[in-house]
């Protein structure tokens, strides 16, 4: 069966990475967290006390790492490593999702994230979810998702996340945290988040995970037909 690229594009907490990755699972493809990659960055940067407003400092931090997508024996899911260390969970923390977005609008940070996300796609069968897969990285890709909720809904979501991880965390926080985040992520200069014009809005407050689990699966056989 031929084998397509799927792009998941949308606002933060909208579930892309869910549907990401039940959909990779569904089609046997692999999934590429590209928000992992540049969570990772982050972290190595924040390790390092890289000031990333410095050029050569960013620069030569970027030619120290090294990222790698592993399956998990356990759960079957893919976990992102930073030069060989399992960071999947460490890039979860606030201060990291405070921080990625300011990352993320570094140049020469996006051309080492979109170079290594192309090469993973190169044979493709591949799920990506992020914020420009489907209008930098794959503007070819077969299908283009681009997905959507409610703000209160996103920020419920994103509370119940974090609170699991840390009980001291108040909503006000999260909402705050994603309100900068949109803002950063729609206004940065480089590859800003838009709606590809060939993307298929789904707009999933309302809905179930198997829900839009089974629209995406449609979406889907009909690109491969």
């Amino acid at each position: 069966m031929k084998k397509i690229i799927v792009t998941i594009d949308g606002w933060s907490s909208c579930g892309k990475s869910t549907l990401a990755r039940q959909l990779a699972k569904a089609l046997h493809y692999r999934y590429i967290d590209s928000g992992a990659m540049y969570r990772a960055i982050t972290l190595f940067f924040l390790r390092n006390r890289v000031d990333w407003t410095k050029d050569d400092e960013v620069n030569e931090a970027l030619k120290n790492i090294e990222l790698e997508f592993c399956p998990n024996e356990n759960s079957g899911d893919t976990e992102i490593y930073l030069n060989g260390e399992n960071v999947e969970y460490l890039i979860r923390d606030l201060i990291i999702a405070e921080k990625v977005s300011e990352v993320a609008t570094i140049g020469a940070v996006r051309l080492f994230a979109v170079d290594q996300q192309r090469k993973m796609g190169k044979k493709k069968g591949i799920v990506m979810d992020g914020r420009d897969i489907g209008t930098v990285v794959f503007p070819d890709a077969e299908l283009k998702i681009f997905m959507t909720a409610d703000n209160a809904v996103r920020v419920e979501r994103r509370f119940r996340e974090l609170f699991a991880k840390n009980p001291n965390i108040t909503i006000e926080e999260v909402k705050n945290n994603l309100e900068m985040r949109d803002y950063i992520d729609s206004h940065r200069e480089i590859s800003p988040l838009r709606q590809a014009d060939d993307a298929i809005v789904l707009d999933n407050s309302n809905i179930t995970p198997e829900q839009q689990l089974a629209l995406a699966l449609d979406w889907v056989k009909q690109k491969i037909q």
